[in-house]
């Protein structure tokens, strides 16, 4: 993290990005505030879903420009030329406030949006740019968490000045947009040092694309089924983009309806305390982009994306039936987390699977569709409300979507899910360092082996590997009948003592197409912790196969609750266990039992005398 954070430019980055969501949240947070003082029942809720609409709807109107603003120009300047445009919007917006034109305030919503839709493609290209596809997490994790922290500070730092300045005595929502004047200066201000900061961004662009922007084929909708191809070329980024699509759609309708539902229900009517609670997802995501980010060291974890679906759905459908604030506070909390943990994998894999070519044109793409979405589901919510239905029914509605959102992602992240919670409940008692794993090459074919320690160790040696290992394993335990799924998902090839040629042919299958298989020549797990003999079996293997065989040592869980031995005097519960593992170079893959295991052999003994 400190590495990234080294990098000239990042931190200068991160405030221009927090400065920018800070404005844009006041101006929408006195208007949704105004009109929550002013309005009840149904017109609340239709009104601050036209507010949700008018900040959505310039995404949509502005997605073929926008993104080719993103390919066309340096990044850095485009955030800089929309910082400017952002000062002259928070005049007029301060002009509005002097003089109680609360229409033209609402209006004003509009072209704050309108800046930010062709800021947002630049701003999120701007991170691969800036930090490499090697800190491509950390960098949307940071992105996210300084959003939502500026989220968050919007809401809390704006409602208690605007609860500060009203007054009990005004009745129409002029005279409250007129006392709430001072505040539009404040928004002057962090424009003009948003723009000052976005100005003193390097520039990344290698190669500036040369195409130009033609009003008649925009108007006629060429750009937008030309670019709407782009981003659904490949499959896997626009299945990613339909999945930020509903989880942005669930959110923007449970944060419309719920201000009414805490009034009508819960009887709250201090604005504080309303978006307080929501304000508190703010948190729970900065929390969950860290721990998505943290959780993505070495490779995008996209077993996280699932599980963050998961959670957003049981929680929506939980809300109608909490009846104190406390706890709907801790909801949103944890709402926000699991957030977290489906946005940062979802946004660096768009950004990590799209060529820089098209990089902009793509996030605009992505802009586009999660705009039409959110859009949508806030016409079916002002239509619901319209009806007079409930604001639990949405509730449901919208754990419904979540449900769908699941069935989606499990599709394609099943696997990844399960060692992402493996992941997960391991590290709360391990540590875990690897050394050498530059040694296992990206472009050919590995065999992993080396020492049985645990019934973790297939977990300990994936961890860090992106690309999935194919392990061999016991037969008996490949039919277990609770886990049997999960390993025939992954790949896992079982062996039989009696019958191992078989397996050992599909081992070769493997290899032959670049894949990672792993095995554990002793056989069986260590009963003493000393390294056991080497079974001559995956020399059975043929050779014929472009790669070679990477030895391993895992050091550091024997003794543990999933080892064999279990040492009478255990350590503290609370003291996390350190694990290292340690790769060595690359060895031809005919090299012999004898010789692997000295090899393995001599690693023990180097790194337990250092």
């Amino acid at each position: 993290m400190k590495e990234m954070f080294a990098l000239i430019g990042v931190i200068n980055y991160l405030i221009v990005v927090f400065l920018n969501a800070f404005t844009d949240l006041g101006h929408k947070i006195i208007i949704q505030n105004t009109i929550f003082k002013v309005y009840d029942g149904d017109l609340q809720i239709i009104l601050t879903a036209i507010v949700n609409a008018l900040v959505i709807l310039p995404f949509i109107l502005m997605y073929s420009p926008s993104g080719f603003l993103a390919d066309r120009f340096t990044k850095n300047k485009i955030m800089e030329y929309s910082a400017i445009f952002a000062v002259f919007i928070t005049l007029g917006i301060t002009y509005a406030y002097y003089h109680g034109l609360f229409y033209m305030a609402f209006g004003m919503t509009f072209l704050l949006a309108l800046q930010s839709a062709l800021y947002g493609p630049a701003k999120y290209g701007y991170i691969k740019e800036l930090v490499g596809v090697k800190f491509i997490s950390l960098g949307n994790g940071a992105v996210q968490a300084t959003t939502t922290v500026a989220i968050l500070g919007g809401i809390i730092f704006y409602t208690v000045l605007f609860e500060g300045l009203f007054k009990d005595i005004f009745t129409t929502k002029e005279e409250i947009l007129t006392a709430m004047a001072p505040l539009g200066w404040l928004l002057v201000f962090g424009s003009i040092i948003e723009w000052f900061l976005a100005s003193k961004l390097p520039t990344k662009m290698v190669e500036v694309s040369q195409r130009q922007f033609k009003l008649k084929r925009y108007l006629i909708g060429a750009y937008l089924r030309k670019n709407f191809k782009t981003l659904t070329r490949k499959k896997e980024i626009f299945d990613a983009v339909i999945a930020l699509s509903l989880f942005w759609s669930i959110s923007q309708v449970v944060l419309a309806i719920f201000s009414e539902y805490a009034k009508s229900e819960l009887g709250i009517t201090n604005t504080i305390f309303v978006q307080g609670v929501m304000a508190l997802a703010g948190i729970g995501i900065v929390i969950g982009s860290l721990m998505a980010a943290n959780l993505s060291k070495y490779y995008i974890n996209t077993g996280l994306i699932l599980i963050g679906s998961f959670g957003i759905t049981v929680l929506v459908f939980s809300i109608p039936f909490v009846h104190s604030m406390n706890t709907m506070a801790f909801i949103f909390g944890i709402f926000g987390i699991f957030a977290g943990l489906l946005m940062v994998p979802l946004n660096a894999q768009i950004q990590f699977l799209s060529p820089k070519v098209h990089l902009g044109t793509i996030l605009a793409g992505s802009n586009f569709v999660q705009n039409i979405f959110m859009f949508g589901f806030l016409m079916i919510t002002t239509i619901f409300a319209y009806l007079g239905s409930h604001a639990q029914i949405l509730f449901y509605v919208m754990a419904i979507v979540g449900m769908y959102l699941s069935y989606r992602v499990s599709k394609r992240y099943i696997i990844m899910t399960f060692l992402a919670l493996m992941q997960i409940f391991s590290r709360i008692r391990h540590v875990y360092h690897y050394v050498g794993l530059e040694n296992i090459p990206q472009d050919k074919s590995v065999l992993l082996l080396g020492n049985h320690v645990s019934w973790l160790d297939w977990v300990i040696i994936q961890l860090p590997l992106e690309r999935k290992i194919n392990f061999l394993m016991d037969k008996d335990i490949y039919n277990w009948k609770i886990l049997h799924a999960f390993f025939k998902l992954g790949e896992a090839i079982p062996v039989s003592s009696h019958a191992s040629k078989d397996a050992f042919k599909e081992a070769y299958r493997r290899l032959k197409k670049r894949n990672i298989v792993a095995l554990f020549p002793e056989g069986e797990i260590t009963k003493d912790g000393k390294l056991g003999k080497f079974y001559r079996g995956y020399e059975l293997i043929s050779k014929d196969y472009d790669g070679v065989i990477i030895p391993f040592f895992i050091d550091g869980i024997f003794g543990s609750s999933f080892a064999r031995y279990k040492p009478q005097n255990k350590k503290s519960f609370f003291k996390r266990r350190v694990i290292t593992v340690y790769f060595a170079p690359p060895i031809s893959n005919e090299t012999k039992t004898e010789e692997l295991q000295t090899i393995i052999a001599t690693m023990k003994e180097k790194y337990e005398t250092q």
